[in-house]
């Protein structure tokens, strides 16, 4: 494979997928070969996994179950959809990877970091990121935000309690320092034009250094 996957992290209203859609429009207009997905989805059966992850209903689901099903879903869309894109030489942007499941169920959920880890690298057989971006924002004010948007839908990681969302952030740091040569931070709690720049910058000089 001789692409680029480059991924968006970042918790609930960090603005990740605003700016992953700015900037594959001003990367095709740069003449980039590009294409932009998102976890968990992308393709017809992860956005079927997605339904039954996300449903507001379904608020009994075993924190196992979930991991399960993301690993699942990431899997699917992983051999159908992104890397024949890096094989075709094409620069993936991914909102969200396998680092959701880790700050998500791995840290916030209690499960381990290393146990979702290896339930994950069983499912994506060494295909990882070249670099992420995680998009830096307190979890109150990411959570202010999804309030304030009346055209997104509330989904049931939404409905979390604060504490777990505390935790989501908390987990995202640790990923932050044990992967430090592959995250890229971004300071999330600026306007979007600025969030636009900053990670344009480092997409840009992410592709030149492994021209």
């Amino acid at each position: 494979m001789n692409g680029y996957f480059i991924t968006f992290e970042g918790p609930e209203g960090a603005g990740k997928t605003t700016v992953l859609t700015m900037l594959e429009q001003e990367l095709k207009s740069k003449g980039v070969n590009v294409i932009s997905t998102r976890e968990p989805g992308g393709i017809d059966i992860a956005e079927q996994i997605r339904s039954v992850i996300l449903d507001k209903k379904n608020t009994s689901m075993d924190g196992r179950t979930e991991a399960l099903l993301y690993a699942a879903a990431r899997r699917q869309h992983l051999v159908e959809k992104v890397i024949p894109a890096l094989s075709e030489g094409k620069v993936v942007l991914c909102d969200r990877f396998i680092d959701s499941s880790l700050a998500y169920q791995g840290h916030a959920r209690g499960l381990g970091i290393d146990e979702v880890f290896s339930i994950n690298d069983f499912a994506i057989n060494g295909v990882m990121p070249s670099m992420t971006i995680f998009f830096d924002i307190l979890p109150e004010k990411g959570l202010e935000r999804i309030a304030k948007n009346d055209s997104r839908e509330i989904n049931r990681l939404d409905m979390e309690k604060h504490e777990f969302h505390e935790k989501v952030y908390e987990g995202y740091l640790k990923l932050a320092g044990r992967f430090h040569t592959r995250f890229r931070v971004v300071n999330a709690d600026q306007s979007v034009e600025d969030v636009f720049r900053d990670v344009h910058a480092l997409i840009m000089d992410h592709l030149k250094e492994e021209d």
